[in-house]
């Protein structure tokens, strides 16, 4: 069978009323996409409780002047794994790079160096991930409870959490104020 990549380097958006309270305004950087299933990286959600430099104090990791930033809801499988979506001008062991577009690390190499600023220059760290069997999103995108939007470094990177959903959407030429909750049958 031969390997789809064609989501890998998008951002997966959540169509208004998807059905799952999980997904609601969800962004996702898609990083795999093939025969045997996907994997991506909600990046529209903040986690509330934790922070960078919490996370690198459970870890006794220093923070040597980096922001303390957000925590990201990666997804809802392994909620307890850290996942770090960086630019491609850092990689550590087990990076996996993006369709050219950006770096996904799970190390704590990774989350290392983050806290000593000499990691990559830009990155969103995220817990958990969105994964689907072989198939599932598939059917889940012919369903039209997802829009496929351009991997665009500046809503990923620029944008606030809370504002990467409309921004993906506006580059599309999209007003998400205008989609509606529901379809109709015909």
């Amino acid at each position: 069978m031969t390997e789809r990549r064609f989501l890998s380097g998008q951002l997966l958006l959540a169509m208004p009323g998807i059905g799952d309270p999980r997904f609601e305004r969800a962004v996702i950087a898609m990083c795999s996409h093939d025969e045997e299933g996907a994997l991506g990286v909600g990046i529209g959600h903040e986690a509330e409780g934790i922070r960078l430099h919490a996370l690198l104090d459970q870890f006794d990791l220093e923070s040597n002047g980096v922001p303390d930033a957000p925590i990201l809801i990666g997804g809802p499988v392994e909620p307890h794994r850290g996942f770090i979506l960086h630019s491609l001008d850092w990689g550590g062991e087990g990076t996996i790079e993006v369709d050219g577009k950006w770096g996904l690390s799970g190390s704590l190499d990774a989350l290392r160096a983050v806290g000593r600023a000499n990691g990559p220059s830009r990155w969103l760290i995220a817990m958990g991930y969105a994964g689907w069997e072989p198939g599932q999103l598939d059917g889940e995108m012919k369903r039209h409870g997802w829009h496929l939007a351009d991997g665009d470094l500046a809503i990923i990177f620029a944008e606030d959490a809370a504002d990467r959903w409309e921004a993906a959407f506006e580059t599309q030429g999209i007003d998400p104020r205008l989609l509606a909750n529901q379809s109709g049958t015909a």
